[in-house]
């Protein structure tokens, strides 16, 4: 069920601002826009017992509802989003995973015409650039050196919509397309990479600013040896992606990077695959078969963790009952931070007035009641 709210006083709810909580709150959707006064007559929803959260914002995501952002037509693409928004995702950047460079190229070509129908807010290339050692889920034989002129090709066939690359940027060729990367106002990642410390704070220095999904496809925290993940986390410039599904990292390792990145260099993430939101079952991650049981996909063939079946709700839950992370620095982590390094927070990101209607209803436990983007209800509360 959904409609447009032309103009709706959502009372009562604890409000998480970017100043903090505010208790028996109000936000005033007009139109498609949170605005800062009522219309006379305008509806009021009592949210009494409620959260009231930014809609979330997923940078990181390779699909769910049984469709891929890889390999998926136009509708499909839109059955995966449409799945993460009724799990409270109201902004989704489409991931791709390694493929033949013209394939990938052809690819952006169709996610370029959903990003200019504001239906995704852009692509995220995860491979080829990536080191063989750490592929996980990737084809080995697809992959390649971060050749600049090849970074270039995939960022130029993507129209403008291209918003992050992954690289490994120890390969010939990574720094210069690190360069390349910020010089064209496209996010660097450092990811699936088998970088050391000193060659992870290069790449920092040439422009890298996101590591994907922090702590998996790259070397461990050793104490002669400290790898990426010190030289990520230390550094003011980097927002550390992480996957909270309780399968790809150990809460600890979880609290370590809220700890010493701080909530405001951390972005949530899913990494999600077809199976989001879906069920188990047999699934394809690019050329790759995928196993998923139990709600964890792992490669049929070798039996690395291929992606996730998260949606942002769950990683929402988790953060805050498991982790047991204060509601604002979650808040903070899935909406705020994704949407300023994508550009995004004048927009969207957070509950202030003059940007879009992009909210999220939460119980008392956390989960999910009602969403809506840019004024209209995707999940209208039943209250």
């Amino acid at each position: 069920m959904s409609g447009r709210a032309h103009s709706t006083v959502l009372s009562g709810a604890r409000v998480v601002l970017p100043t903090g909580t505010v208790a028996n709150g109000r936000v005033i959707v007009d139109g498609d826009r949170i605005a800062g006064s009522a219309r006379e007559g305008a509806e009021v929803l009592d949210l009494s017992g409620h959260w009231l959260v930014p809609g979330f914002v997923d940078m990181h995501n390779h699909g769910g509802g049984g469709a891929s952002f890889t390999s998926g037509t136009a509708e499909e693409v839109l059955r995966g989003v449409r799945t993460h928004r009724e799990h409270g995702t109201t902004t989704l950047v489409a991931s791709t995973v390694t493929g033949e460079l013209d394939e990938l190229a052809r690819r952006a070509g169709l996610l370029a015409e959903l990003t200019q129908q504001g239906e995704i807010a852009g692509i995220h290339f995860e491979g080829p650039f990536i080191n063989p050692c750490r592929k996980g889920a990737h084809k080995e034989d697809l992959l390649r050196d971060p050749d600049p002129a090849e970074v270039r090709k995939l960022v130029d066939a993507a129209h403008g919509a291209a918003r992050m690359v992954t690289l490994a940027t120890e390969l010939p060729g990574g720094l210069d397309s690190v360069r390349l990367l910020a010089e064209q106002g496209v996010i660097a990642a450092i990811g699936h990479t088998d970088s050391t410390y000193e060659q992870t704070r290069q790449a920092i220095d040439a422009g890298a600013t996101v590591a994907t999904h922090l702590y998996n496809a790259m070397p461990g925290l050793e104490h002669r040896a400290p790898g990426p993940i010190a030289a990520l986390l230390e550094d003011e410039r980097v927002t550390v992606e992480l996957i909270n599904d309780g399968t790809h990292l150990h809460p600890a390792a979880l609290e370590l990077a809220f700890h010493h990145a701080g909530a405001h260099r951390v972005a949530l993430i899913t990494d999600a695959m077809d199976a989001a939101g879906f069920g188990d079952g047999t699934y394809h991650l690019g050329p790759l078969e995928v196993e998923v049981k139990d709600g964890v996909a792992r490669l049929v063939e070798g039996g690395s963790i291929a992606g996730s079946t998260l949606t942002l709700d769950t990683a929402f839950k988790r953060s805050v009952t498991v982790d047991r992370l204060p509601v604002e620095s979650v808040v903070q982590a899935i909406s705020a931070n994704p949407a300023k390094l994508l550009g995004l927070y004048g927009e969207t990101g957070s509950l202030e007035a003059g940007k879009y209607a992009d909210l999220v209803v939460l119980d008392a436990s956390f989960d999910v009641k009602g969403v809506m983007r840019r004024g209209e209800w995707i999940v209208t509360p039943a209250l």
